[in-house]
């Protein structure tokens, strides 16, 4: 960022310092600002979490030290005495920068020659040199932005898995010619903005981490109108879902659709394509949804036809007006889908992307980047009730797939609402507007409470249960094992560096947290072949699946349809024998039946009276799947997330329930069981704070994996 008075005053006006410490910032005033972002992006690091904006700085970082090293060495007006002091509190800095090389293996790529050449490392550097009071050249003043390419929606690697279905085939020589734009694509001149210097992407962020007061992060929508002039015969759309649905008539095009679960997104997202005529549209989504986004195309626009993509898309309806095609295959029809001439495109449970390493994401921006690129306004819906699991960084992906940012930057739309505040990240102010200018880009938040007054009560129920037999007590003894394993490791590093003035008794928690991070990522590599975090907590949903299983028994029978979730299929098959025992009839819902299956089997759940209870696969089933006949959520397992398990009981509190919501979580007592049950409760805050503008004490944003860890390690050494 740009120098603050604070920053460009003479020596004499700053904070007083001892006399050698603030003559050896003189002769090298660039090494206190390393030192102090290095420990930001080490206290990032030991969170687990380094986003974009981070790892930018973790180059920068490394680069200036090489320079600085270089400089001082070559420096003839310094003392050897000064120099080698200097040289060792650079060393302090590459120090710090290796070890966080060394928690994510992925951060030493960065360190190549031509990574620290993008513009926005650039402009860190400068920021951070003339913070330093360092003279730069006008070159180095000003810095431009690289003309991007056109996109390659199928990059090589995939290049071999691409297919065409014979149908688009016939699609391209009826119409071999791709109906041009005639919008007035006019190239907007480029212009020098105020923010163009500032580095921005960090201060957004923030803006939505410290979003508590500012209100639900909703962008002003229009009133109802007058009459429903979209809903087909027999049907009707809500309030809330009217004033969506007007401001895609007024002509917004991209919007971040956060509505809580079960408050009708799909049923808006196909009414909007049908306003802004975005036809062809695709819908990316998981494959559970696949056959329901069909349903809800013919229910509510049933003038337009939808076709499903399964495999190699060989029966695919290629003159349809909505593609639908599921995550796990979207690679191999990246090629046909790219030059189709989309004018849309909906991602669904849009937090699947937010991983922007993995192949799936870099499918889905590479479409978009397309479409963008072929259409003047197309539109663009990323639909997610929880788009924020553990950081707030999950916007990444979905802000870029909009085009509201690159990842390392604003947009041009994004960029002027900024500038037209008038304001820059060195005032306070700045965060409120620039959260809400992000918000006007098109983020609608809605809750149930707030729009569906009339939806029943949900309540979250716990029931502890004693695992008394032998395998629970194996359980117990296992955490106990792995606990004073991590106090080893503690206690080894503690010895190597000194207590460095710790009281008796006293725990270092960044220790902590380092022992604990570094399990976590061997438990990760290490699978289920050794016991460790993950292991433990299958063994424990393997010791309570029947105590869950007859207690889904006993409340099926006094309150009629259940749904049982659990995370593991052998949970499930448990479950599943031990209903079948009781005489009750089941369906089962799994990631490995076809979408025709799994339909049928929600179609029975819901309809037929002798079906009792529905088994699900939380992670197969936790999402767009609508199961209101049921009331009541038995979760045999708990999730590693709180987003996960809201999807989960979402299932059934949702628009058509009429009956008040309970789920039963069942927790094994005196086991890590029930530190996860907490643990899973306090990450809701990052949501309210940054979506609802709730005034909620910060969390971290540890995953509830390390904060379970760092549990058992603090109990180890008797602490907690």
């Amino acid at each position: 960022m740009p120098p603050t008075a604070s920053t460009t005053g003479r020596p004499s006006q700053r904070r007083r310092k001892p006399v050698s410490q603030a003559r050896r910032d003189d002769e090298a005033p660039i090494i206190p600002i390393l030192a102090r972002k290095v420990r930001e992006v080490e206290a990032k690091s030991q969170r687990g979490k380094l986003g974009p904006t981070n790892r930018v700085k973790f180059q920068v970082i490394a680069f200036l030290v090489r320079e600085e090293r270089a400089r001082v060495k070559a420096d003839t007006e310094i003392t050897d005495a000064a120099r080698a002091e200097l040289l060792k509190r650079l060393d302090g800095v590459a120090t710090i920068l290796a070890k966080t090389a060394a928690r994510d293996t992925s951060l030493i790529q960065l360190l190549e020659a031509d990574q620290a050449a993008s513009p926005v490392a650039k402009r860190m550097r400068r920021d951070w040199l003339l913070e330093s009071g360092a003279d730069l050249a006008a070159d180095e003043l000003i810095i431009t932005d690289v003309a991007r390419a056109a996109t390659n929606v199928v990059p090589a690697a995939l290049a071999e898995r691409q297919v065409v279905p014979p149908q688009v085939e016939a699609r391209r020589e009826a119409n071999p010619f791709l109906a041009p734009d005639l919008t007035g694509r006019t190239p907007k001149e480029s212009v020098r903005r105020r923010l163009d210097g500032w580095e921005l992407m960090g201060p957004l962020y923030k803006a939505f981490e410290t979003g508590a007061g500012g209100g639900a992060a909703t962008m002003d929508l229009p009133p109802v109108p007058e009459f429903d002039r979209l809903s087909p015969k027999g049907l009707e759309i809500m309030v809330h879902q009217s004033r969506f649905l007007e401001s895609v008539r007024e002509g917004h095009r991209t919007f971040l659709l956060a509505d809580e679960p079960g408050l009708g997104k799909t049923a808006e997202s196909v009414l909007a394509a049908s306003v802004a005529d975005a036809y062809p549209l695709l819908v990316v989504v998981p494959n559970v949804v696949k056959m329901n986004w069909a349903r809800e195309v013919e229910r509510w626009t049933p003038q337009r036809r939808a076709t499903v993509i399964s495999g190699d898309g060989a029966d695919i309806d290629a003159f349809a007006d909505v593609f639908i095609v599921n995550y796990e295959i979207l690679d191999r029809h990246l090629s046909w889908l790219g030059s189709l001439g989309l004018k849309g495109m909906v991602v669904d449970e849009a937090h699947f992307i937010k991983n922007l390493s993995s192949q799936r994401s870099q499918n889905v921006l590479a479409l978009a980047t397309r479409i963008r690129e072929q259409v003047r306004e197309p539109l663009l819906l990323a639909l997610t009730g929880t788009p924020l699991i553990n950081d707030i960084e999950d916007f990444d992906a979905i802000w870029r797939f909009l085009g509201w940012t690159n990842g390392e930057k604003p947009g041009p739309l994004l960029m002027e609402k900024l500038d037209d505040t008038g304001l820059t990240p060195a005032d306070k102010s700045f965060y409120p507007e620039a959260r809400e200018a992000v918000i006007s880009m098109g983020i609608v938040r809605r809750r149930k409470k707030d729009v569906a007054a009339d939806l029943p009560d949900k309540l979250i129920a716990d029931l502890p249960v004693e695992l008394d037999d032998d395998f629970g007590r194996s359980i117990r003894a296992a955490e106990r094992e792995l606990g004073e394993r991590l106090a080893a490791k503690y206690r080894r590093i503690i010895d190597a560096r000194g207590d460095r003035g710790l009281a008796a008794g006293e725990i270092d928690a960044d220790i902590v947290r380092l022992v604990a991070h570094n399990e976590l990522e061997e438990s990760k590599a290490a699978g289920s072949g050794s016991e460790n975090v993950f292991t433990m907590v299958r063994r424990i949903g393997q010791a309570k699946a029947l105590l869950a299983a007859d207690y889904a028994v006993q409340l099926q029978r006094s309150v009629g349809k259940v749904v049982f979730f659990a995370k593991h299929i052998d949970v499930m098959d448990k479950a599943e024998a031990h209903f079948a025992a009781a005489g009750l009839k089941t369906v089962s819902l799994r990631g490995d039946q076809t979408t025709t299956a799994r339909q049928q089997a929600i179609d029975d759940f819901n309809n037929d009276p002798e079906v009792g209870i529905a088994v699900c696969s939380l992670t197969a089933a936790g999402v767009g799947v609508n199961m209101q006949a049921s009331s009541n959520v038995v979760l045999a397992e708990l999730s590693w997330t709180a987003a996960e398990q809201t999807q989960a009981i979402d299932r059934v509190h949702r628009i058509g329930q009429d009956e008040p919501v309970t789920a039963w979580r069942i927790i094994a007592a005196h086991t890590i069981d029930t530190k996860i049950a907490e643990l899973i409760d306090s990450k809701q805050g990052l949501a309210a704070r940054a979506l609802d503008g709730e005034a909620v004490d910060p969390q971290s944003s540890d995953s509830v994996q390390l904060s379970a860890l760092m549990h058992l390690l603090n109990q180890a050494l008797g602490g907690e």
